[in-house]
């Protein structure tokens, strides 16, 4: 526990935002999350928890009721477009999981959020809704909400993802999210209407990833929900209108656009009855997430939004939320918060970049090569080492040393080592020993 109470206020009531409303109330902080919906609650469909996230949840002791919700994939393949040949697997259980000692899951956003919420209103984390930030005063630091009293904290962070109100004050202009080029469409079935259909039948029985990589564009399919629903994310070249960022699907451009893939993935994409179309957005690196007040902090999709290809998108999140929690609990005075705030960003940035150009990476020239050369080079390197990959390997979670990087990454260790440093004065850019002993 801190040596003294803080009160931090969190702008942001997402996945990101509970997390570090939990970590550091965990921490002996007093936290106030400030939310503009009206009601609490996620859309969406599913999402991954990879070891990196549920190591976070199994220290918070979440991690069983996360797993009471979820399903636990036991491979990841990629397969051919064409045909849906298998050229890699990645075994996740048992190999996975006993490597990094925590699980691989699959569980729908909306009972994520739910026992996020629920964890931080039993750690007394207040949650204050329907409050719109019209302003920051990043030097007291102070929020201006509509309508409502301004709010005061020691240390503001902002945890409201891509299309952040608070990393467009912080940057003093508008800053909306850009273009990547893709869209999605996200589409859940019913997995028992799958188990009636001899075509379908195996991939609704057995709790896999399946990625289909095709020309342009790819699909990921998982079972959600205890095996009850099947979740289906399409990735496609964008075609929305210029400023659309959602719109209902024409299930014939859907269909017409897959004419010519596995006719496995047609059938299943036969029992999708309707659906919409997302832009796949995202944000430019930014040089600083904190104000030089050292009061205020960004943090998860805020400032390093990523596209979904690594699946580490809401894991990142929660890793930034684990080590403000980590790190607050050190504290001896909010003297020491500017220092804090500088140890985060020092050893969050580096990672989160290389996330997020790992991401854009592993889509642009794994996932969506046009048949040809680089393609049939890709397909030889998946099938002739899949059982020892190599470093560069084209599955980028099967490389020995980028799912070293991704799955090993223990966020208390990292607060802890970096505290340290601190602590003995050598983390470059904090006042260290003089401010650690006041």
């Amino acid at each position: 526990m801190a040596n003294t109470e803080c009160h931090i206020g969190i702008i942001g009531a997402g996945l990101g935002g509970l997390a570090a409303a939990i970590g550091i109330a965990r921490s002996g902080h007093k936290v106030t999350i400030i939310e503009q919906a009206p009601v609490l609650g996620e859309v969406g469909a599913g999402i991954q928890i990879p070891p990196n996230s549920s190591r976070i949840l199994k220290e918070w002791g979440i991690l069983k009721e996360i797993e009471d919700l979820s399903v636990r994939p036991q491979n990841c393949i990629l397969r051919r477009y064409r045909d849906g040949k298998k050229l890699s697997n990645l075994n996740l259980v048992p190999l996975v999981e006993e490597q990094y000692q925590h699980p691989y899951l699959h569980i729908h956003r909306a009972d994520y959020h739910r026992v996020l919420v629920e964890e931080a209103e039993r750690l007394g984390v207040k949650i204050q809704l329907d409050s719109i930030v019209e302003k920051i005063d990043f030097n007291k630091p102070k929020v201006y909400i509509k309508n409502k009293p301004d709010f005061e904290a020691d240390l503001l962070i902002g945890a409201d993802g891509l299309k952040s109100v608070c990393r467009e004050a912080l940057l003093g202009r508008a800053d909306p999210p850009y273009l990547t080029g893709d869209l999605a469409y996200r589409i859940t079935v019913s997995a028992e209407d799958m188990r009636k259909d001899p075509i379908l039948k195996e991939l609704a029985e057995q709790p896999n990833i399946n990625i289909w990589m095709g020309p342009d564009a790819h699909a990921v399919c998982y079972l959600l929900k205890g095996g009850g629903l099947y979740n289906i994310v399409l990735i496609c070249p964008d075609n929305l209108p210029e400023l659309v960022s959602q719109a209902k699907a024409d299930l014939k451009e859907m269909h017409d656009f897959f004419e010519h893939w596995d006719p496995q993935l047609r059938q299943l994409l036969r029992l999708c009855k309707e659906t919409s179309k997302w832009r796949v957005q995202n944000s430019r690196e930014m040089s600083s997430w904190s104000h030089p007040s050292g009061k205020f902090v960004l943090m998860g999709d805020a400032c390093h939004a990523t596209q979904p290809y690594l699946a580490q998108g809401a894991a990142m999140a929660v890793e930034d939320g684990a080590v403000l929690g980590a790190l607050l609990e050190r504290i001896k005075g909010k003297h020491q918060i500017p220092d804090l705030l500088v140890v985060y960003e020092t050893i969050r940035k580096p990672r989160t970049t290389k996330v997020v150009q790992g991401s854009n990476h592993f889509g642009r020239t794994v996932f969506h090569l046009k048949d040809g050369a680089r393609q049939q080079e890709r397909d030889r390197q998946l099938l002739e080492h899949n059982d020892k990959p190599f470093e560069g390997y084209p599955n980028r979670w099967a490389d020995p040393v980028f799912q070293e990087f991704l799955f090993g990454y223990n966020a208390f260790t990292e607060a802890e080592k970096a505290w340290q440093k601190y602590e003995e004065g050598t983390f470059p850019g904090t006042a260290g020993k003089y401010l650690a002993k006041l």
